[in-house]
């Protein structure tokens, strides 16, 4: 099984095609693939898949190392994209993939740059099904309430704009308390942010995963919430692993301007493919 590892700003993809793989992906395949030490190592896996459908170059599954599968990302998408490109897949700079959240267009800027038209925003979704047409509430986290904006972009999101010293904050802690709060049927990532005139300073904690050096929807997330506090609505979002830029519209569609590079390729092994296909849920 050939396979490529892609990064962007430190949030790591494996890319495989589908047609190299010897087994469907099943949850349980999809976490012994991204496991860093019996795996390949990976904050996901990006699925890529041949389609007959008019306009679409692919269709992209994503999946989180804990084997759920995500309905977007916007690194992970980046990553695919110039890997669609790279491979011949696609051989214009802009085109359409699919993903579980709907039809994603980019638009190549150079070798290592993007932008992608990620869709319209909103923060109000059955991902949170208890919020108001604000999208705000309250979730209790590490003994504390937290005052939170919803968004929802493709998946979902919780952002929340921190008053304490943003560096500090336990995110191991507070994480997965907010991640799996009842008030999100299907749990969620979450930003917390601060914002200083046009930039944004975020940390990331994402569904499935934990806290990574960076995200494109949670930079969406947290660039989308501060807007909405009275920011500008094209945001620099400074993460852990690098700047990401996001465009808002009145409307809110969004872009997402960032970069991808491939890390290294390899083949697996006949042992590898035995334990993968030994692996039934």
């Amino acid at each position: 099984m050939v396979f490529e590892k892609w990064q962007a700003l430190g949030n790591d993809y494996l890319i495989l095609e589908a047609e190299e793989l010897p087994v469907d992906i099943a949850p349980g395949r999809a976490k012994l693939i991204c496991d860093p030490h019996i795996g390949l190592g990976g904050d996901g896996l990006v699925l890529i898949e041949r389609t007959e459908e008019p306009g679409i170059v692919a269709s992209l599954r994503i999946f989180n190392p804990d084997g759920s599968e995500a309905e977007l990302s916007g690194n992970g998408v980046r990553q695919a994209i110039l890997y669609l490109r790279r491979r011949g897949w696609a051989t214009s700079d802009t085109f359409t993939v699919a993903t579980k959240a709907g039809p994603i267009t980019p638009t190549i800027l150079d070798d290592g740059r993007c932008s992608v038209a990620m869709g319209t925003a909103s923060i109000t979704s059955s991902d949170y099904p208890a919020g108001g047409e604000d999208g705000r509430g309250i979730v209790q986290a590490g003994g504390k309430e937290w005052d939170f904006r919803h968004v929802s972009i493709g998946n979902p999101q919780c952002a929340i704009e921190s008053e304490d010293d943003l560096e500090a904050l336990d995110l191991a802690e507070l994480g997965p308390e907010i991640e799996n709060s009842p008030l999100f049927p299907n749990r969620t990532n979450v930003s917390f942010y601060r914002r200083s005139g046009a930039r944004v300073r975020a940390r990331i904690f994402e569904r499935g995963v934990g806290e990574t050096l960076s995200s494109g929807t949670g930079a969406i997330g947290a660039a989308l919430a501060a807007h909405l506090e009275g920011g500008p609505s094209s945001v620099e979002v400074e993460l852990d692993g690098g700047v990401l830029d996001v465009e808002l519209t009145p409307d809110l569609e969004v872009s997402l301007i960032g970069p991808a590079e491939p890390v290294f390729s390899g083949q697996t092994s006949p042992e590898f493919l035995r334990r993968l296909a030994e692996v039934t849920q």
